[in-house]
């Protein structure tokens, strides 16, 4: 019996191709900003990101960022990571955050606030067995927030070298 209504087929069929072509630019687009990421990122950082992992982990008081090198016998790296953040540490200090704004672009989120707000952080730079690792600690909620904001782009930014 033929039926008065469209058939619906054709409209089901050019909604799961929309969605399968969206799902499919949104991963490339990541993809890309990863990429490009790692590139910028090897002009900042000294110690070959293929061979390293960073570690974003949220606290109720801001949070703690690791870097750690992947193979602990590469003593080279570790101490380029080492190095490395003890510099970071001194520029975050001072509201210093070039070298994140140039890996992940100014507008990278909790940025502007990190910048301006600076003196509320306080900071400890502590070397580990595989690297070394920065804590951020403050009182206001705010800040957290922002800390938070952060490491979240670093942890997506940054791909398979990130957790």
């Amino acid at each position: 019996m033929p039926s008065d209504r469209p058939a619906i087929a054709p409209y089901l069929i050019a909604v799961v191709l929309f969605t399968f072509t969206a799902c499919g630019s949104e991963q490339a687009s990541l993809a890309d900003r990863q990429a490009a990421v790692a590139e910028a990122g090897s002009e900042v950082m000294p110690f070959n990101l293929d061979e390293t992992t960073h570690i974003f982990t949220d606290t109720a008081t801001g949070g703690v960022q690791d870097v750690v090198a992947d193979d602990k016998t590469e003593q080279t790296n570790i101490e380029l990571i080492r190095r490395h953040l003890q510099d970071e540490a001194a520029k975050f200090r001072v509201g210093d955050f070039s070298d994140p704004e140039a890996t992940h672009g100014p507008e990278m989120p909790g940025l502007s606030i990190l910048k301006e707000r600076f003196g509320e952080i306080s900071l400890t730079l502590t070397e580990t067995d595989l690297g070394a690792t920065i804590t951020y600690s403050t009182d206001d909620a705010e800040v957290v927030d922002a800390i938070h904001a952060w490491f979240s782009a670093q942890t997506s930014d940054h791909g398979d070298h990130a957790e």
